[in-house]
């Protein structure tokens, strides 16, 4: 099983802002090659946050926005081999996650990664 390792430093966070990004209806992500020095020999992680403004409503909303993009990123990470490990993704949640269905997100997750995979092959 893949774990999600989260950004912790400033740095990295202002690194990836400067580097490509895709806006969809729920969520605005950024990518980039290589941002996230890896450990040799470690288990195999993937480099994802998910941000949330404070804008978008309380703790609880926020939060359930959160653990949405993460189930649909779990879910196509396992069906579909189309997450690439070696890139790092910031993703920011949107209001509209919170008020649609499960499945419309990740049809959305799955649309996104493909164009990212698109234009890195």
């Amino acid at each position: 099983m893949i774990k999600f390792k989260s950004l912790n430093k400033s740095s990295l966070f202002l690194k990836i802002l400067k580097k490509k990004k895709l806006h969809s209806k729920y969520f605005t992500i950024y990518f980039d090659k290589g941002i996230y020095a890896e450990k040799k020999g470690s288990a195999k992680n993937l480099n994802i946050s998910f941000v949330m403004k404070k804008k978008i409503g309380n703790a609880v909303i926020r939060n359930k926005i959160k653990r949405k993009l993460k189930t649909a990123v779990r879910k196509v990470l396992s069906q579909r081999n189309i997450i690439d490990l070696d890139y790092t993704y910031v993703i920011f949640g949107k209001n509209n996650v919170y008020k649609d269905k499960f499945t419309f997100v990740l049809n959305e997750i799955d649309n996104v990664f493909r164009k990212i995979k698109k234009v890195n092959a």
